[in-house]
Parts: structure tokens; C-alpha cells; sequence
């Protein structure tokens, strides 16, 4: 049966990915779409773009889906205006981790990934939630604290290509101490430790496509956190150095030395004051309270994620 035609918001980022082949990628994606009787209108992302008013207005014109081609970053900000609304996110992905679409089975193939928006399954996700300095700001990847958020902007760098940063990024690392870290855990279990880092984690796959564990779900309720307590600075950097080579999906590393938990919300305080930042953005240094917004999002997703194994620690029952 010919599915009816419904009208689409397409988000393009024309430079995620290979801006050289940016015009070919857009008429192949209108194309699939309009043979799939999807009608796009599309908006261009430049640097000035205001991607969230730019969602509301689309909302307040009747719009209910959105397909975002782009990376991690053009999906994330996307997602986080969409949270609590009625529409639906589609995918397709063109950047260069794709972590987003990794999570939820869409393949980077162009015609695979918008056939998705018309045979896959509509399932509601979960967006996390972080208070930081006065600021409030939905994620839908990550969210970290301490020595991985100072060491990301140099990373990043790096990894897009800019080799001049590794100097900063072995300047940061040298000089970072590690921190007395307390964390309350669904307002019941207290840690106290003297560590680098801990990740908060909403998707199974962070970073350079790195598995965050095998019982990792964007559709649980819950948030992964890893503390990194008992790993010095050298083995931190070997263990990043282990994740920046874990490109094949589900090479995920387990280190016993990594604390794990699963929880609906931590909070963390540090002494002195670390970095936090979410889904790639600064929020300062602080106080932060992470929680989770079961279900907040509608989107279209692939094949599903395989089941949990047992044996994670999770603090509630």
C-alpha cells in the first residue's frame, strides 16, 4: 500500500562529513524521500543557524517529522528541541562518528537510512538532563566531568585532522590533577573518590564509536556511569588511545578498574572544581545533577539493540 505523502522537515548540514560531496548527498536524499511520498522542506544549517528556534517555528507550522543529515552534533541540538514534543526525529547520517545512529541501528547508507523513515520502527527514547552553574541543558549522548571535558576541544581537533593540538592535549594532561570526587547515586549510594573522570552516559556508543558496555540502552530509563578511580594519568591515556583504535561496533574495552553503575540520576561534586560538559558544550566548572527524561523522544530507528546481559551494578530495584 503507497504510504501517504507527509510533509518533512529536512535539516541539512552540508558540513558534516565530505562538504565536497555536500550537493550530490542533498538531491540523492530528496530524491529517496519523494519516491517514498515524504515531500522535504529543507533548511540549510550554516554557523549562525538557530537550529532550535528554527525547530519551533517548523512545530508551529505544523510539521511532525524531522530528519536531520548531518553528524552527532547537528542531531544532538535537533533532539534536544524535540524532546517533549509530538514529532519525530529521522536520521541520516553523515558525520564523522555517527555514534547517534550507531545506537539506534541506522546504517550510514543514504537510501538505507531514509527507507528507515518509512519501514522502521517509532520507538521513544530517553534524553538526559544536566543542571550545571544555573544552566539546564538536555543531552542525548554524554555527559562528563573532569579530565576527559578539559581534554575534548583538543581531541576533537585532532581527530578532525589539526595534529598541531597534540601539544595542547599533552599540556592538559600533564598539568590536570586528579580531584576528591562525591557522588550520590539515585539519592541513596555515596562515593567518595579521588579520581580523573566520570561519564554519564544516554547511548551505548560515545566517542570514536566506543562501547560504552554490552547492557548500554538509549530506551531503559536509565543512565551508564563510568568512574574512572583507580587509573592514573598514563594509564588514562592509554585507555584513550585503546578507545580511539575500537572503530568496529561493539569493540567495546571492559576495564575492572572502571567503576560502572546504572542509575535515573547522580549528583557530583568535586574538590577543586571540574570541567563539565555535555554533548560537546562547556557548561563550566561546578556542582552538577544528571537525571534522565524516560522516553522523551520519538524516533525512527533500525534493528534494535541486542538484550542486557546480567551482572551490572545498578543502584535501585
Amino acid at each position: 500500500m503507497k504510504k501517504h505523502r507527509m510533509r518533512v522537515q529536512l535539516i541539512f548540514n552540508p558540513i558534516s562529513g565530505s562538504a565536497d560531496a555536500s550537493s550530490a548527498q542533498l538531491m540523492e536524499i530528496i530524491g529517496e524521500m519523494q519516491a517514498l511520498n515524504l515531500v522535504p522542506e529543507a533548511y540549510l544549517v550554516d554557523p549562525d543557524s538557530d537550529l532550535p528556534a528554527a525547530v519551533h517555528k517548523a512545530l508551529q507550522q505544523g510539521i511532525r517529522m524531522f530528519v536531520v543529515c548531518g553528524g552527532d552534533g547537528t542531531i544532538d541540538v535537533v533532539a534536544g528541541a524535540l524532546a517533549g514534543t509530538p514529532a519525530t526525529l529521522g536520521i541520516i547520517p553523515t558525520g564523522t562518528r555517527n555514534n547517534v545512529a550507531l545506537s539506534l541501528g541506522i546504517p550510514t547508507d543514504i537510501p538505507a537510512a531514509v527507507a528507515i523513515l518509512r519501514t522502521g520502527r517509532r520507538i521513544k527514547v530517553d534524553i538526559g538532563l544536566v543542571t550545571c552553574c544555573t544552566m539546564k541543558r538536555p543531552f542525548v549522548e554524554a555527559c562528563s566531568v573532569g579530565l576527559l571535558s578539559a581534554l575534548f576541544p583538543a581531541a576533537d581537533d585532532i581527530q578532525h585532522g589539526n595534529l598541531a593540538r597534540i601539544g595542547d592535549l599533552l599540556a592538559v594532561l600533564a598539568t590536570s590533577p586528579p580531584t576528591e570526587m562525591r557522588l550520590v547515586l539515585d539519592g541513596k549510594k555515596k562515593i567518595r573518590t579521588l579520581c580523573h573522570v566520570a561519564l554519564i552516559s544516554n547511548m551505548p556508543y560515545v566517542g570514536p564509536n566506543y562501547q560504552v558496555s554490552a547492557a548500554a540502552s538509549a530506551h531503559d530509563g536509565l543512565l551508564d556511569v563510568l568512574v574512572f578511580a583507580d587509573l592514573s594519568k598514563l594509564d588514562l591515556l592509554g585507555y584513550a588511545i585503546q578507545m580511539a583504535g575500537s572503530q568496529v561496533a561493539g569493540d567495546g574495552l571492559e576495564d575492572p578498574r572502571i567503576q560502572h553503575y546504572q542509575v535515573r540520576r547522580i549528583d557530583i561534586d568535586t574538590d577543586p572544581a571540574m570541567l563539565v560538559m555535555t554533548d560537546g558544550t562547556t557548561l563550566g566548572e561546578g556542582p552538577v545533577r544528571v537525571s534522565v527524561q524516560r522516553h522523551a523522544l520519538a524516533v525512527m530507528v533500525g534493528e534494535p539493540a541486542s538484550g542486557s546481559p546480567p551482572g551490572r551494578k545498578t543502584i535501585f530495584e
